[in-house]
């Protein structure tokens, strides 16, 4: 390859085609960062509450799926189903109210997400439901709530937005 005359200017004042032209220059650089920082310090906040609200929200569906098999279980197998919740550890599951010797094969625990909080709000109208010494959501086999059950679960994020699963009478 020929490069040109060194003598040949180009119209922008400087020579065409050489090799120090197509380099950026210090100052293209620095301006190219500083956007770049300004764009991330404009999207990280919105980023962390999206993925905030994500956790939230994905805790909340996950903890609305077991309540469904939890309930479903009860209709399916004849037998109260327990649904308790731990506040203080985190963590809330489901097993059968009267277990065998060797306990409930198929009882889950699930533990919140350490960002979050979950919380029993109020209790039922009747006997408030225990299990294990926990609050707790009996599952009739039915397929209705013992009226002692609690009525209102919350979960809480970190910086105070919270989700509640409420039970109606649908």
């Amino acid at each position: 390859m020929k490069w040109p005359d060194r003598n040949a200017w180009s119209r922008r004042g400087g020579f065409s085609g050489s090799p120090a032209r197509r380099a950026f220059t210090l100052i293209e650089l620095i301006l190219v960062l500083a956007l770049l920082v300004i764009m991330t310090a404009l999207v990280v906040p919105r980023m962390s509450g999206f993925i905030r609200g994500r956790a939230l929200d994905s805790e909340a569906r996950r903890l609305f799926a077991l309540m469904h098999a939890a309930q479903g279980r009860a209709v399916s197998e004849g037998v109260p189903v327990m649904l308790w919740v731990d506040e203080k550890a985190g963590s809330y599951g489901e097993e059968v109210e009267t277990s065998g010797q060797d306990g409930d094969p198929k009882a889950e625990d699930l533990t919140v997400d350490s960002t979050l909080q979950i919380a029993v709000m109020n209790a039922g109208t009747g006997t408030p439901v225990t299990f294990k010494n926990l609050p707790a959501i009996r599952f009739l086999p039915d397929g209705t709530v013992d009226e002692g059950s609690p009525q209102v679960l919350k979960l809480t994020d970190s910086a105070g937005f919270s989700r509640w699963l409420a039970q109606t009478k649908s």
